[in-house]
């Protein structure tokens, strides 16, 4: 114990610290490649400098946010042989072959041509330049596809047995990658990256059309951004409804958390909109709730009976405070970039898109929302997983590897300072690069409307001595 805190406290902790700082620049960066693929086959398509001025706006800012997922992605990996040895021995050969497939088929993909889409337009032609921007799009959707699929795995086993030393053994491939909760899972997390990065871009274009409401390249921008969040958002709460369904089938225990059900309701559970969790008391003090709308959005009838955590061993329920509040603050900002959607169809209609100051103030506030929603969300799905690390099987306090508190709380304390540093930095620069208006790039043979393929220009010659008659 250090002051109070045991080894596993310390490193679950320190793996929360780190996800958390990761999770943010995949969320940005798999709906920022997309973006970009979008706005390049668009310039290929229109021949609109507009397009290709966003192209080369945005890929800059795609790089730094890149990079920095990359980074803070290797040092999460670390701490599984560091701090939960026991749980990469017992899950290792299930989790580590999933996690090496996400190394070869999507890292690489990603990696390989993200230098031809950042700098090759110009030496390998726009074809070849569309296609690598569309396999880094295309790459990152597929780490996304592989890193779900784990930790839905984790979530919701199967196809696995277990052998004599304790040790999860695939016996069906299909089925661990295919698990129950990994299809809305993975339509949560995607359609929460493009909206992250919708709610991103439109701070932006609000910001320069603040500045400047005739740039056309924050119109542009803004406008894209605004189509997305008004069309995404439905989708995405229709989404996370079928995610809500699919959890209360698997893991109920986390949906009483996230609800608030202390108590199990025979004829009905209310919604409970908000209130402060007593643990101790097993209730919901200064409870706000609506009677009965719990057991319609769950059971599809009101007087559906639904289980509290009355039905559950205290050593098995996760930490309710910390579920409840996350999953409402994620849903009271899944109903705030709906409301800002449906406020930009209204300004468009009524042709004030571009002029509606309150407006362009709203979604610069909204603008670091998606973050803080998928944050909040995978707090949801990961606290709420809690006694265990493999749900139902493995519990957390068996994973941790033999190492001692003031090992992680040294470590700990190392990743707090370099983390706040380095990416602290990172994102300095890139809200610098932001707050710079895009410019017009300069049309040159590789990028104006006349295309020479496959040829170099030819060396410009100084004639000035040739005699002139």
């Amino acid at each position: 114990m250090l002051d109070g805190f045991s080894a596993e406290t310390l490193a679950r902790v320190q793996f929360a610290f780190t996800v958390s700082f990761h999770i943010i620049f995949p969320a940005f960066s798999i709906g920022l490649a997309s973006y970009l693929a979008v706005l390049n086959g668009l310039w290929l398509r229109t021949r609109d400098e507009t397009y290709l001025t966003l192209f080369n706006y945005w890929k800059k800012i795609f790089a730094v946010a890149f990079g920095m997922g990359v980074v803070s992605g290797i040092v999460m990996s670390y701490q599984f042989g560091t701090n939960w040895a026991v749980f990469s021995d017992k899950a290792g050969p299930v989790v580590g072959p999933l996690m090496a497939y996400e190394v070869l088929s999507a890292f690489f993909l990603e990696a390989g041509f993200l230098g031809i889409m950042l700098f090759g337009r110009e030496r390998v032609g726009e074809r070849l330049h569309m296609f690598a921007t569309a396999m880094v799009a295309f790459g990152t959707l597929m780490s996304a596809t592989w890193i779900l699929s784990v930790n839905s795995w984790m979530q919701t086993p199967a196809g696995y047995s277990i052998n004599d030393v304790g040790q999860f053994v695939p016996e069906d491939w299909w089925q661990i990658v295919f698990n129950p909760s990994f299809p809305y899972r993975l339509v949560h997390m995607v359609l929460a990256a493009f909206l992250t990065t919708a709610l991103v871009v439109g701070a932006v274009g609000a910001v320069h059309l603040l500045r400047d409401k005739t740039d056309k390249e924050a119109r542009r921008m803004f406008s894209m951004a605004m189509w997305m969040a008004a069309i995404v958002t439905p989708i995405q709460i229709f989404a996370g409804d079928a995610h809500g369904l699919n959890t209360l089938e698997h893991q109920p225990v986390k949906v009483m958390a996230m609800e608030g059900h202390y108590d199990s309701h025979p004829d009905g559970a209310p919604l409970i909109l908000f209130g402060i969790p007593n643990a101790e008391e097993k209730r919901i003090d200064y409870a706000v709730e609506i009677p009965k709308l719990s057991s319609l959005i769950l059971k599809h009838h009101l007087d559906a009976p639904l289980d509290g955590l009355d039905t559950v061993p205290d050593d098995q329920e996760p930490p309710v405070a910390i579920v409840f509040f996350s999953f409402r603050i994620m849903i009271g900002l899944g109903f705030a970039m709906l409301g800002l959607g449906l406020w930009s169809l209204w300004a468009r209609w009524k042709g004030q898109l571009y002029t509606s100051a309150w407006l362009h103030r709203a979604a610069i506030v909204m603008g670091p929302t998606g973050f803080v929603a998928v944050l909040a969300g995978w707090i949801t799905t990961e606290v709420g997983r809690q006694p265990y690390t493999v749900y139902g099987l493995l519990r957390t306090s068996d994973s941790l590897a033999p190492v001692d508190a003031p090992a992680v709380a040294a470590s700990l304390i190392a990743f707090i300072i370099v983390y706040f540093f380095i990416f602290g930095a990172g994102t300095f620069y890139i809200l610098r690069m932001m707050n710079k208006r895009p410019s017009t790039p300069k049309i040159g043979l590789a990028e104006g409307p006349i295309r020479t393929a496959g040829l170099t220009p030819a060396p410009q010659i100084d004639d000035s001595f040739i005699p002139r008659t």
